[in-house]
């Protein structure tokens, strides 16, 4: 996975390595200027320079130094000049020196590129006046470490922010570059190696080379495969759980079944032919009685509750909960319908959650930030997958970014394709942090995928899921089998 610093253990990251620090900051002014190159930075461009009197504004000067000497026309607009015997001075006179000119910040004037090296992750409270006009104009900014107005832990502008076309950071990505208005306002992330090491990631990005998947050994059976049941739907709302179960069996699982009441019954049986229907409860909707469902579910390893179970009755969940000792999935009416997180620690097998924004805060009464998802996993021993954009997985070891899906998977009954596939991969002996990370990986690239060709539906999302999958078996050597 690939590791996000947070902008404390970054600036400790750059004191251990203060003995080198104007070296380094050449090589990432240098890297800035590779990166204005690439934005169409070269001889006779106007390039406008916006610099903060400490490092971020050093970094600015060493780059006009190189981009002057590439033949950019490159003026420097500072908001304070560094302090003497530093290396942003001594960054300042470099450029002085290749014929930069230096002028305080003023008015917002014509040119071909804009790099603000106002302040980057060393932002405190808002812009100031002199440079909020810089944030409205139309020519091409590229940042250096994040843009100004942004924060580098959580990715928001609070205020005016630069909307960078392209941002130059260096050593590791920040929390704040995939966080919040990060992925909105950061434009295209170039990461530079400048000489920079160590440091204690705050979170990780899940990345292709993180993809697990299950592969049959050539004796499998259905039920060794992996199987997986679903309690969920109600009359009228009997689409989520078949969605949630052929997601499954696109993903992998060996058994997909559905346990039906008597008012949905028949409507599984005719809509899902190609899933089996349990009929698990004489009544027509769930009651508090969970032990005919729970007697039906012996066989299987992991349990989808909640999808299309509106309302759910929080004695019956509580009750499956308890009784269940495979893998538990919680989704949609079942998180309604918990009681108290509290009583998850106790459960034998392990759980999965898998909120939006507005279940989270119903669980929690607080919105899904990085330190209230990892506070419900510590709480509950579940893996929380907190659905959004991105996502985050929380598994107790840590915090997860998964931003593999795009605004596409913001459509009825994705949550419930997600759901299945997270149930098939624990079924198949994945670790539920490992395969809640991987399914929603997976789920984003095939949502992109399918968005490329059509608008993306549920039913054809389950296809697409079956398709990607299908490559990344193919290409993907699980590394619990080597």
């Amino acid at each position: 996975m690939e590791p996000l610093l947070s902008v404390a253990e970054m600036q400790r990251v750059d004191a251990m390595a203060a003995d080198r620090a104007d070296a380094l900051m050449d090589a990432a002014g240098f890297s800035v200027a590779i990166s204005a190159a690439v934005m169409g930075a070269s001889y006779g461009t106007d390039v406008h320079v916006l610099a903060g009197s400490g490092n971020n504004g050093g970094d600015g000067y060493v780059a006009a130094r190189y981009l002057s000497r590439r033949g950019a026309a490159v003026t420097v607009h500072h908001n304070g000049l560094p302090s003497p015997d530093t290396g942003a001075w001594r960054a300042m006179h470099g450029a002085q020196s290749s014929g930069v000119r230096i002028l305080p910040i003023g008015d917002v004037v014509d040119g071909g590129l804009i790099i603000d090296a106002l302040y980057g992750t060393g932002m405190r409270g808002s812009l100031p006046a002199v440079a909020v006009p810089w944030t409205a104009t139309d020519i091409p900014v590229l940042s250096v470490d994040i843009p100004s107005g942004v924060s580098g832990d959580t990715g928001i502008a609070t205020g005016p922010a630069f909307d960078a076309q392209r941002t130059a950071t260096f050593h590791m990505l920040k929390t704040g570059h995939l966080l919040g208005d990060g992925p909105d306002l950061c434009g295209v992330i170039d990461l530079y190696d400048i000489g920079l090491r160590g440091g204690e990631p705050a979170m990780w990005r899940f990345t292709v080379s993180d993809v697990v998947t299950c592969v049959r050994p050539r004796t499998a059976h259905k039920w060794s495969a992996g199987a997986v049941a679903t309690i969920g739907g109600t009359p009228g709302l009997t689409g989520a759980a078949v969605l949630a179960a052929r997601a499954a069996i696109a993903s992998g699982a060996g058994m997909s079944a559905i346990l039906t009441t008597s008012g949905t019954a028949a409507t599984y049986e005719t809509m899902a032919p190609d899933l089996v229907a349990i009929h698990a409860c004489g009544s027509d909707s769930w009651g508090d009685d969970a032990s005919e469902a729970l007697s039906h579910l012996e066989r299987f390893s992991s349990l989808i509750v909640g999808p299309g179970l509106e309302p759910a009755n929080a004695r019956f969940i509580a009750r499956i909960v308890e009784g269940f000792t495979g893998t538990l999935i919680l989704d949609a009416g079942a998180l309604n319908a918990l009681d108290h997180i509290e009583m998850l620690e106790d459960r034998i097998g392990a759980t999965v959650l898998t909120p939006h924004a507005g279940e989270f805060k119903r669980l929690t009464g607080s919105a899904p930030s990085p330190n209230a998802i990892r506070d419900l996993a510590e709480r509950s021993g579940a893996v929380v997958v907190a659905k959004g954009n991105p996502t985050i997985v929380a598994d107790g070891g840590g915090l997860v970014i998964v931003d593999s899906g795009g605004p596409e998977l913001a459509t009825i009954g994705t949550g419930d394709v997600l759901a299945g596939m997270i149930a098939a991969f624990t079924a198949c002996g994945i670790p539920p942090g490992e395969a809640a990370a991987t399914a929603t990986y997976l789920h984003g690239v095939a949502g992109r995928s399918l968005a490329d060709r059509e608008t993306v539906s549920a039913p054809a999302l389950v296809w697409e899921v079956g398709a990607t999958l299908s490559n990344f078996t193919s290409s993907v050597v699980d590394p619990r089998r080597t």
